[in-house]
């Protein structure tokens, strides 16, 4: 095992992880530093071929070809979007526009992008890979010669050990999993070479080269986060999310879920040119019970300025779908640029660990918890009154436990919960049933996404964990 501890002295590192800070619309910083970052500045710290003058370069072959490494950061982090500034240019000859102060120069817009403040200002690599001691000498030199990482505002020390069998890890851990929920730029075989191509084309072309010109350089894994619920797959899981920009009214949830479940099978078969599973549209579907995908929209609810608007929408999918199926509809879904629709026309974004907007992020829908409220109304499966015999058979049918209480109410129970009109609710042509909001109270906490009722695949039901309250009476059902 190889390590690597990189210590962020000012307690933040400021990073543009796609190359887009310079449009102004960067929100979300890199995090955690991708190892690909890391290996860049062990390259430019000691060279390649015959610039290195203190090591040979044979150690960088060592981590180029490893396996992606685990990555021990904080998952909680703090990403601030700075402002935009202006500073003096330095240039020859006469200017048009000149700083007041500065006779003959003018200004040059400069956008920082955004700094992220880890809880924990300590990032460490793990590669499970063997190295001997000149290799190991060799990374720690160039090691010693990083003086930052990222922006130069963004100072570091960086250290590589051969850690012990024993040696006690955090439990905040990004793990290499092809099903993983977020993506990370690690190194690659050739990387070496692509970096040494980059440079030698900057130095005859100097600052007209950019890194966008050399698009090979971005390679990426998938990572579980430490966020991402390791029991989730017993329940199904949210194999990828979109946020829609602007936001949609929720009254509107029937219409997004529709038009986003026809997005997802025509990019589907687009993609993959083949036909898409039956659990993702129903058609001839085999299995029994109800496992079928689940098309969600995600609102803004449970807090006091909510307002119910859709910012984001997700793909579930339930546990017994096959590995391979969930890796196509998630290429399906971030593949979508825009939902259009009845009355809905708004561009797509893949939700890639951005902490904004807090209804995107999954785990807001999946942490475990005893009370459950729901955002949209639950459809009920007949048309017989809901007591806790009918809510139990709905939870059962949704993969979930049987609550210990429940209260329903036609109007909201969270502040931004949808209250809809039948029209907005039930599909024309097919039966029509009661529908009402519910809070369930289970014995233990249960993992989400938590969805009832039969209208459960357009993502009506859809429930928000809230705080237990286990000292408030709950009544079994709220007839008023």
């Amino acid at each position: 095992m190889l390590t690597a501890t990189v210590e962020f002295l000012h307690g933040t590192f400021r990073a543009d992880p796609d190359g887009t800070a310079h449009t102004g619309r960067l929100s979300h910083g890199e995090w955690p530093p991708a190892p690909s970052r890391l290996f860049d500045a062990l390259v430019a710290a000691d060279g390649t071929g015959d610039r290195c003058r203190h090591t040979d370069g044979s150690e960088l072959g060592v981590l180029e070809t490893a396996p992606c490494p685990s990555i021990e950061a904080s998952a909680e982090a703090h990403h601030q979007q700075l402002n935009d500034r202006f500073v003096v240019q330095q240039r020859g000859g006469p200017v048009k526009s000149q700083q007041q102060e500065y006779v003959a120069r003018t200004a040059a817009l400069v956008r920082p992008g955004v700094r992220v403040s880890p809880r924990v200002p300590t990032v460490q690599y793990r590669w499970p890979v063997e190295v001997d001691e000149r290799q190991l000498s060799a990374l720690q030199v160039r090691a010693a010669r990083v003086g930052y990482l990222g922006c130069a505002d963004s100072p570091v020390r960086v250290r590589f050990e051969r850690p012990s069998d024993e040696a006690a890890s955090r439990a905040e851990v990004f793990v290499p999993d092809e099903a993983g929920d977020v993506v990370i730029g690690v190194p690659v075989p050739g990387r070496v070479q692509m970096l040494d191509a980059a440079f030698a084309t900057w130095t005859e072309h100097g600052t007209s080269v950019g890194r966008s010109q050399f698009p090979a350089l971005v390679t990426k894994a998938r990572y579980r986060s430490p966020s991402a619920d390791e029991g989730a797959a017993a329940h199904g899981r949210i194999v990828a999310a979109l946020i829609l920009r602007p936001a949609v009214s929720g009254r509107r949830v029937a219409v997004v879920a529709a038009t986003f479940k026809a997005a997802v099978l025509l990019r589907f078969q687009d993609l993959h040119e083949a036909e898409p599973p039956g659990a993702l549209h129903g058609h001839g579907f085999e299995g029994t019970g109800y496992d079928l995908a689940r098309y969600l929209s995600l609102p803004d609810v449970g807090h006091a300025h909510a307002r119910g608007r859709i910012h984001a929408v997700a793909l579930w999918l339930p546990p017994e779908c096959d590995e391979s199926i969930g890796t196509a509809a998630r290429e399906a879904v971030h593949s979508i640029r825009r939902l259009v629709g009845q009355g809905v026309n708004v561009s797509a974004e893949a939700w890639d660990g951005q902490r904004r907007p807090l209804a995107a992020r999954p785990d807001r829908w999946t942490r475990p918890s005893r009370r459950w409220v729901t955002a949209f109304p639950a459809i009920h499966e007949r048309h017989v009154p809901p007591t806790l015999e009918e809510i139990g058979r709905w939870c059962r049918h949704a993969g979930l436990p049987q609550p210990v209480s429940f209260r329903s109410s036609r109007s909201p129970l969270l502040k931004g919960g949808a209250s809809l009109a039948p029209t907005e609710v039930h599909r024309p042509g097919k039966p029509q049933r009661p529908y009402s909001h519910v809070e369930l109270l289970f014995d233990k906490p249960a993992a989400g996404p938590v969805v009832i009722g039969s209208g459960r695949q357009r993502g009506l039901g859809l429930c928000l964990p809230v705080g237990d309250r286990s000292a408030l009476p709950m009544p079994s059902r709220d007839r008023g």
